[in-house]
C-alpha cells in the first residue's frame, strides 16, 4: 500500500512536470482545455494590465514631480531676471517687465501647490500596488500550480485512456484512480479560479474608485493654481492696453 501511495505521488509529480514544461517551452496544448479557461485568461491579462499600468503610472508621477519643480525654478528665475533688468529701466517697457516678473514669481510659487495632491496620490498608488496587487498575485500564483496540477492529470488521464482495456480490471482501476486524481485537481483549481475572478473585478473597481477619489483633489488644486495665474496675467494685460510698441523700419 505504502509502496503503491509512493509510485502514485510520483507519477503525479511526473506529469505536473511535464505540463509545467509544455507551459515554459509554449508547446501547443489541447485548445479545449484552453479555450475553457479563456474567462480566467480574460481576468488574468486584465490583472497583468492593472499590475502594469500602476507601475507606469507611479514613474509618471515622480518625472512630473521633478519637472515641475525645475519649471518652477526657471519661472522664478525669468521672473527676478525681469524685475532686476525693469527697475534700471525707467522706460512704459520697464514697468512692463517687472510686472511681468513679479507675475512669472508669483505663478511659480503658485505652481509648488500642484505637488501636495500628487504626492497623495503617489503614496495611494504604492499602497495599492503593495497591498492589494500584491495579495491578488499571491491568489494568481497559487491558482496557476493547481491549473498545472490539473492539466498535468489530464495529460496523465490521456496517457491511460490510449492503453486502457475494458476487460483488464487492473487497468480499470487504474483509470479510476486516475480519474479521481483529476476530479480532485479540477476542484481545488476551480475554487482559486473562482477567487482569482473575483479579486480581479475587486481590482479593478477599487483602482477606479482609488483614482477618481483622489484625482479631484489634484483636479481641483490644478484649476485654482490657473485661476489665480490667468486672473494674474489679465491684470497686466488690462492695465497695459494701448500701449504702442516700437516701430521699426529697415533703411536699405
Amino acid at each position: 500500500s505504502q509502496e503503491k501511495s509512493v509510485v502514485n505521488k510520483m507519477q503525479q509529480k511526473y506529469w505536473k512536470t511535464k505540463q509545467t514544461l509544455i507551459k515554459v517551452t509554449g508547446k501547443k496544448e489541447d485548445e479545449h482545455v484552453v479555450a475553457s479557461d479563456a474567462d480566467l485568461d480574460a481576468k488574468l491579462e486584465l490583472f497583468h494590465s492593472i499590475q502594469r499600468t500602476c507601475m507606469e503610472l507611479l514613474k509618471a508621477i515622480e518625472l512630473y514631480q521633478k519637472r515641475i519643480c525645475f519649471l518652477s525654478q526657471e519661472e522664478n528665475e525669468l521672473g527676478k531676471f525681469l524685475r532686476s533688468q525693469g527697475s534700471q529701466d525707467k522706460t512704459r517697457a520697464g514697468k512692463m517687465m517687472q510686472a511681468t516678473g513679479k507675475a512669472l514669481c508669483f505663478s511659480s510659487q503658485q505652481r509648488l501647490a500642484l505637488r501636495t495632491p500628487l504626492s497623495r496620490l503617489y503614496q495611494e498608488v504604492e499602497t495599492f500596488r503593495y497591498r492589494a496587487i500584491s495579495d491578488t498575485w499571491l491568489t494568481v500564483n497559487r491558482m496557476e500550480q493547481y491549473r498545472t496540477e490539473y492539466r498535468g492529470a489530464l495529460l496523465w488521464m490521456k496517457d491511460v485512456s490510449q492503453e486502457l482495456d475494458p476487460d483488464l480490471y487492473k487497468q480499470m482501476e487504474k483509470f479510476r484512480k486516475v480519474q479521481a486524481q483529476v476530479r480532485h485537481a479540477k476542484l481545488n483549481f476551480d475554487k482559486l479560479k473562482t477567487d482569482v475572478c473575483q479579486k480581479v473585478d475587486l481590482l479593478g473597481a477599487s483602482r477606479c474608485n482609488l483614482l477618481s477619489h483622489v484625482l479631484t483633489t489634484y483636479q481641483t488644486t490644478l484649476l485654482h493654481f490657473w485661476e489665480k495665474t490667468s486672473h494674474t496675467m489679465a491684470a497686466i494685460h488690462e492695465s497695459f492696453k494701448g500701449y504702442q510698441p516700437y516701430e521699426f523700419t529697415m533703411l536699405k
